[in-house]
């Protein structure tokens, strides 16, 4: 896939400088055998993705289990290593650091810049360590700061998600979901970061909280002046936080578009079939569901073609024979089907 098709933006980011601009990625996991661990094939969890995210959005990456969206945003921060591609930060002063090969003191300072917010707020904090080690820890890693500073900061930081400075020598075992999450958040904005990929942040929560955190969210951004990855299954909580939507199917992009566009006005069945499954709030609505048929495509076997065809409904001889390319087919929306143009599909009601 040709780097310059991915690179349109929506209107509403028009004006936005870009701030990481991924190119290429592609993440295998090998396969092996044997007592020799010998390589017999490959997961490709991530494959070819390109797009970009410029500074102050919140760009939505949703696609069912195993689509490989939250492989993308470990690759982004360098949790787990890209095995191609390019992902470019644009750090201030024009500097660009391609964050898939940074090493060393670069890949350190570009830790400062880019944090994770986690989806399970249980397992993501330590249960033997108090508030003022968990949320201070970036702070003491990077030397920024100790002792009555580190406190001060500390408490500055519970006090921005709806915490109460007091808290500080409280363990998480004393708080709910919901309170996990913001300590969570303050964890991640301890070292004043510019992206923050939040993976699945609210999935894990009471439904009578989500709401809270996600507002929380979009204050900090405007606040901080922020930049969100925002990944998700929950598209109703995507349309609500995100500027633009990625949809990911086997590890690719299929399709990508201003929010709006996406939901009102979608190119790629795929993303048809995911709307389909969002609820009404009108419960005298009758369901009108899109089940797809059949097994979800294996990305260490994909079928040849295009890799949704053995679930489309629309699918044709050239779509089994024959791999879509992601292309813009109007106004920066992206789609990686061939019959885009021709379709007429279902998107929300308005």
């Amino acid at each position: 896939m040709a780097i310059d098709q991915v690179e349109h933006t929506s209107p509403s980011t028009m004006a936005s400088r870009p701030l990481v601009d991924v190119r290429g990625l592609k993440k295998h996991f090998p396969i092996t055998r044997g007592m020799l661990r010998r390589v017999v094939g490959q997961v490709k969890a991530v494959d070819d993705v390109s797009f970009v995210i410029h500074e102050g959005e919140t760009l939505g990456l949703v696609g069912e289990s195993g689509c490989g969206k939250t492989t993308t945003g470990r690759c982004l921060l360098r949790a787990v290593d890209p095995t191609d591609g390019k992902i470019l930060f644009h750090r201030e002063g024009g500097h660009v650091v391609d964050v898939a090969t940074a090493d060393g003191a670069e890949l350190k300072a570009l830790r400062r810049d880019m944090q994770m917010i986690f989806q399970d707020p249980y397992s993501s904090l330590n249960p033997r360590w108090t508030l003022l080690d968990l949320v201070g820890e970036p702070l003491v890693a990077f030397g920024v700061a100790k002792g009555r500073a580190l406190e001060e900061r500390v408490a500055e930081l519970l006090r921005r998600v709806g915490l109460r400075p007091e808290y500080l020598r409280r363990y998480p075992h004393a708080f709910s979901g919901g309170e996990r999450q913001r300590i969570g958040i303050a964890r991640a904005l301890a070292l004043n970061p510019k992206l923050v990929v939040a993976d699945e942040p609210v999935s894990a929560l009471d439904v009578s909280v989500r709401a809270q955190t996600i507002n929380l969210l979009e204050d900090l951004q405007a606040e901080l002046d922020l930049t969100y990855l925002f990944i998700s299954h929950d598209l109703s909580v995507v349309q609500h936080i995100c500027d633009r939507v990625i949809v990911m199917y086997v590890g690719k992009v299929v399709e990508s578009a201003g929010t709006e566009e996406l939901y009102y006005n979608p190119k790629h069945p795929y993303t048809e079939a995911l709307l389909s499954a969002v609820p009404r709030p009108d419960p005298s609505a009758v369901s009108s569901r899109i089940v797809l048929e059949g097994e979800v495509a294996d990305p260490a076997n994909p079928p040849p073609g295009c890799p949704f065809h053995t679930r489309c409904r629309y699918a044709q001889e050239r779509c089994r024979a024959e791999a879509p390319p992601l292309r813009d087919i109007g106004g920066g929306h992206l789609a990686a089907c061939h019959f885009s143009e021709e379709l007429s599909l279902r998107g929300l009601e308005q």
